[in-house]
């Protein structure tokens, strides 16, 4: 991996001797299984423990205001003035996206083919039969069956569902009009309502001719099918690490190291239309000088070692220029007095 020298002058920072810390994450259930694997390869190297809850962004960065865990998680990049209201700082830790999920027995995963407008308006519920012919015309080799549409969406407030809405109100007007985008959705009454990623996906595996929408390594861990979706530039995609790539190389993180722009729907022949970054939310002004040092520590560890894990549980690493950001935004975190706290990996 390559670094620039601001990057490892960060890592090199003098540090202060801190004892056995346990520090507690919360919010985005996308992200777990990366800071799960994160936080077991660093254990195995100091004696710190990280736990970490997916009880969804809104949540995490409700507890993270609070000061009531040690860093908040959020799919979704807060505005520059909620930050600094709640003296708050972020930073991205990787790249992933939204596949829409399906349970169709007499169909192979990604043998369906769907466009952003049909998927806002099965959403909306204006769509709900499968043989409906806006889907058969997508699909015309396809015998799609003559059943009712089953959907499932997320209760809790989630930064999968932001990601998910703010690609629809690009891909329909009336979507736009009467729902737009956010962390929790007015959806239909007859849709049936869960919670988590893992909520999502154990109702979409039990119940046939269900659609939902998922965070992408949730379809390879647990086996899901999913449908082919359009992209900005007119072709039908199956969601991969390849589109995220893509996606993101196609926006202003790569080229400028800016990470509060959206990826959905940016063009490019290969661009995932619903990809999303996953980012960390910290106190900026440290209540506990320990625990703010340890958590600075653990995610200095995860840039700079944590890439090979990256992969393995299908999310796209961070460019260069954006993680030089990430540990520029980390050196702001400051004690009490407005110092700032000062560590490194030793």
């Amino acid at each position: 991996m390559k670094y620039s020298h601001y990057l490892l002058s960060v890592a090199l920072l003098l540090t202060q001797s801190v004892q056995a810390i346990e520090l507690h994450g919360a919010g985005s259930s996308a992200a777990a299984p990366l800071y799960k694997i994160w936080a077991e390869a660093y254990a195995k190297s100091v004696d710190n423990t990280i736990t970490y809850e997916p009880s969804g962004s809104s949540s995490g960065i409700k507890k993270i205001k609070e000061n009531s865990i040690d860093f908040g998680a959020s799919d979704v990049a807060l505005p520059q003035a909620d930050l600094k209201k709640s003296k708050l700082i972020q930073f991205p830790s990787a790249i992933s996206g939204v596949a829409v999920v399906v349970n169709l027995p007499s169909l192979k995963s990604g043998e369906l083919r769907l466009t952003g407008d049909v998927i806002a308006r099965i959403f909306s519920g204006q769509i709900d039969q499968w043989n409906d012919p806006a889907i058969t015309a997508l699909n015309p080799n396809t015998r799609l069956p003559a059943k009712t549409i089953l959907p499932f969406v997320r209760q809790d407030g989630s930064g999968t569902t932001y990601n998910f809405t703010d690609y629809l109100c690009k891909m329909n007007k009336a979507w736009q009009a009467g729902f737009g985008k956010n962390f929790t959705i007015s959806w239909d009454p007859k849709f049936t309502q869960v919670k988590g990623s893992g909520g999502i996906s154990s109702a979409i595996r039990k119940n046939p001719y269900s659609i939902s929408y998922i965070d992408y390594n949730y379809v390879l861990q647990d086996k899901l099918d999913v449908a082919q979706v359009q992209n900005h530039d007119g072709r039908f995609l199956m969601p991969s690490a390849e589109g995220f790539s893509a996606a993101l190389a196609a926006s202003n993180w790569k080229t400028q190291g800016t990470f509060e722009e959206m990826l959905t729907d940016k063009p490019g022949a290969k661009s995932w239309p619903i990809t999303m970054g996953t980012f960390i939310i910290l106190q900026q002004s440290a209540k506990n000088i320990d625990k703010s040092t340890a958590t600075l520590k653990f995610f200095t560890w995860a840039f700079m070692n944590g890439d090979r894990f990256v992969n393995t549980v299908d999310f796209v690493r961070l460019p260069d220029p954006v993680q030089a950001r990430v540990f520029k935004e980390m050196t702001t975190v400051t004690d009490a007095a407005g110092t700032p706290l000062k560590w490194s990996l030793q």
